[in-house]
């Protein structure tokens, strides 16, 4: 981070009126070694002049890798508390646009069920709040709060902006959703997946098939490390989510379209090392 990103990411943490992301802001910033596994992670996807959409930004330490490879970042996040962090952070980066609102499968606007203990956990799927409801692991997880946020798509954003080389997607059970607003192949996007909402990600590889995605690995959990080091034809992603157990939680699954990914060999990741 530059000593201005620092003082502003300081500046944030100092603030009361954002107490609710300080734990976010601790546990996402301020990490050299987490932010040098990301980059070497993000390196097979990113390289410098790309374009790279972060849907369900929160507070952006994933933006910052993504500049940091030096690409630019359309970031859409529905929060307010989570976009005015954004704004302080990236005030002066003019390689960031940031859009205000969901993603989702039609443009309009959607109901955001806010966890306002733990605003990274906020939803727009009343089916993940649900699934969330006695699940093991999410006891203390309450969505106390609603807000309406425009909704807008990735095909829209595509139309504006112009293809990304890689597209993160982290929404809380909305991914199917969010897919849905994708019309074409892209060469690479990831999208989490949670264990209390396996079926939203069967629905996800679904989709992608359907869009000439083809090749699928996993990270589990925070973990920037590939599962398999190579890629799994969906039926095998899908059969691989199935089993894992429920402890599991939550992870990505990396995705790429025939012919459209560059990357590097598949032992590069220093935590390998």
């Amino acid at each position: 981070m530059t000593t201005t990103t620092e003082a502003r990411i300081a500046a944030l943490r100092a603030d009361p009126a954002m107490s609710l992301l300080h734990r976010s802001l601790d546990v996402y910033y301020g990490d050299p070694q987490r932010d040098a596994r990301m980059d070497a992670f993000y390196s097979r996807f990113v390289t410098s002049g790309d374009l790279v959409f972060d849907i369900g930004s929160h507070v952006g330490d994933h933006i910052g890798s993504f500049r940091r490879l030096g690409a630019r970042v359309v970031a859409v996040e529905p929060q307010p508390l989570c976009l005015r962090a954004l704004r302080t952070i990236y005030a002066d980066d003019d390689q960031v646009t940031l859009v205000e609102g969901a993603c989702g499968a039609a443009a309009g606007s959607t109901r955001l069920h806010v966890n306002s203990a733990n605003p990274t956990v906020s939803t727009a799927s009343s089916d993940f709040v649900r699934a969330a409801q006695g699940a093991g692991g999410w006891e203390s997880q309450v969505w106390d709060g609603d807000i309406e946020v425009p909704v807008v798509t990735v095909d829209a954003l595509i139309h504006e902006y112009g293809v990304p080389s890689f597209t993160k997607i982290d929404v809380e059970g909305f991914e199917d959703e969010v897919l849905a607003g994708l019309s074409r192949p892209l060469p690479a996007l990831s999208f989490e997946f949670t264990t209390i909402a396996r079926a939203v990600a069967y629905r996800c590889l679904d989709r992608l098939t359907a869009l000439g995605f083809d090749g699928f690995d996993v990270a589990l959990g925070d973990d920037k490390s590939m599962t398999f080091e190579r890629w799994l034809p969906a039926s095998d992603m899908a059969a691989h989510l199935r089993d894992l157990p429920h402890g599991t939680n939550s992870g990505d699954v990396y995705c790429v379209s025939r012919g459209g990914l560059r990357q590097p060999p598949p032992h590069d990741d220093p935590k390998r090392q």
